[in-house]
């Protein structure tokens, strides 16, 4: 797919892309520079592990808290890519 950089340096990330790669406004993503290719993906999530009760849990450290359905959807992506 082509894009345009404009005259300020922004290139529009086609839908088809931004929805494969789960990009949302206001998403985080990471620029880097291999072999003169430029890539750009979505930034990692920072998460935190915290003490519940007797557990270590990971949460979000966005703030916003993580979704049973954001679980069950990595989950299920890890097990069809093993």
């Amino acid at each position: 797919m082509k894009s345009t950089i404009d005259s300020a340096g922004r290139i529009v990330i086609p839908r088809d892309i931004r929805v494969a790669a789960r990009m949302e406004p206001g998403s985080s993503v990471e620029i880097l520079v291999r072999d003169g290719i430029v890539s750009i993906e979505p930034a990692p999530a920072l998460v935190k592990i915290i003490r519940r009760g007797k557990l270590y849990v990971a949460t979000a450290d966005s703030g916003k808290p993580l979704t049973e359905e954001a679980v069950r959807r990595v989950r299920d992506e890890t097990r069809t890519r093993g």
